[in-house]
């Protein structure tokens, strides 16, 4: 099998039994995270009452010119997500939790790991049925604190998700004006020659951004085939728009690597860079290959990976006040100038970000002054 086909087939396989492992997933993530020396899990997810549905039929009166109309008949279920929602995923947590050992003198590492989650659609189905997980994941968002945002998935070279791609990112935008206070992410780009039409390469980070008002992009390897890809790197730095680089994943899918990957092009503009893994269990990998990749394969200096490690809870979407003004490394906000401050520890204490960055921080301290006595 090519590395796409190993990939993209594993989720059917799994899927059968993925739902009635959810806690236990959760679980073994924190403690990959933990040994790995993570502090902050965003994962893709989806209430166990939502992905029972994904495949069922779609609104028979959706029409694509009508998103009000289609909007309204969807209440319903809507307002059946923001109930079950947050109850399915405290479930999952607190199963998580109890595995861990969570709150007991035998609490395992990854109960630190903070975790939050971002809530999908699936591209490469109808229309309609799009349109409902879509809705569905703005509605719970909007009223569960662990869904910090959302995203859509599944192969962006498929010919149903090329066909719909521009109708997907109105969708999104007609959402974002619904619920404004839902964070956005979107997988775009994650594209190259060879596996899709050259036409379908011109555009979708742009619109991404433009219309479906990604605040983040992941993959985004096709930036060198935009159209205008310099005013859309300047407008991802001027706006703080990070890029979510999957080195590995990038190199087993699409072949795409060393030289012929774009990150230089995200450094050079001064784009701000986050590292994933995209899916770690099905390519065997880590946060740390990510890293080691970006040293071996695109120069990055140790000053380079600690921004990275920085800008990855920067521009994270949980929720808080950061400790940075502007941008990560420079000048800190008034309550945290000292971060051992009573201040700073007022501050880290209301916001869940600020406590992972000031840890963060004194984790570089440590990590440096062990360095420089070896």
């Amino acid at each position: 099998l090519s590395g796409y086909d190993a990939f993209f087939s594993v989720f059917d396989k799994f899927g059968a039994i993925a739902l009635q492992e959810h806690g236990k997933s959760i679980a073994a993530l924190r403690r990959v995270a933990a040994d790995g020396g993570i502090s902050y899990l965003e994962l893709m997810d989806a209430p166990e009452t939502m992905q029972k549905g994904m495949g069922a039929p779609g609104d028979p009166q959706f029409d694509p010119k009508d998103l009000e109309g289609a909007y309204a008949r969807l209440t319903p279920a809507l307002t059946a997500i923001a109930d079950y929602g947050p109850k399915d995923s405290k479930a999952a947590d607190d199963e998580a939790d109890k595995i861990l050992g969570c709150g007991t003198d035998k609490a395992e590492a990854a109960c630190k790991v903070q975790t939050r989650y971002l809530c999908y659609g699936l591209r490469t189905l109808p229309p309609a049925v799009v349109f409902r997980h879509l809705s569905q994941c703005f509605a719970l968002a909007n009223v569960d604190p662990r869904y910090v945002g959302i995203n859509i998935v599944a192969p962006e070279h498929d010919p149903v998700a090329i066909r719909d791609y521009d109708l997907h990112m109105r969708m999104i935008n007609f959402l974002a004006g619904k619920y404004p206070n839902v964070k956005i992410s979107l997988h775009a780009g994650e594209l190259t020659m060879g596996v899709t039409p050259t036409w379908s390469l011109r555009d979708h980070i742009a619109k991404a951004i433009a219309v479906g008002k990604a605040r983040r992009i992941g993959h985004g390897v096709d930036m060198a085939y935009e159209n205008d890809s310099a005013a859309t790197l300047a407008r991802m730095a001027k706006e703080g728009i990070a890029i979510e680089i999957q080195l590995t994943s990038n190199d087993v899918i699409l072949g795409v690597r060393g030289g012929a990957h774009p990150i230089s092009l995200y450094k050079a503009a001064g784009v701000p860079i986050v590292f994933s893994t995209d899916d770690e269990g099905v390519l065997r990998t880590d946060i740390t290959e990510q890293f080691v990749r970006a040293v071996m394969e695109h120069n990055f200096s140790y000053r380079d990976l600690k921004k990275a490690a920085r800008d990855s809870l920067q521009y994270a979407f949980i929720q808080g006040e950061s400790i940075w003004k502007d941008k990560t490394g420079g000048a800190r906000v008034g309550a945290c100038a000292s971060l051992e401050s009573e201040t700073c520890t007022s501050f880290a204490t209301a916001s869940p970000k600020a406590k992972l960055q000031v840890q963060l921080e004194r984790d570089y301290t440590a990590f440096e002054k062990a360095a420089s006595n070896d």
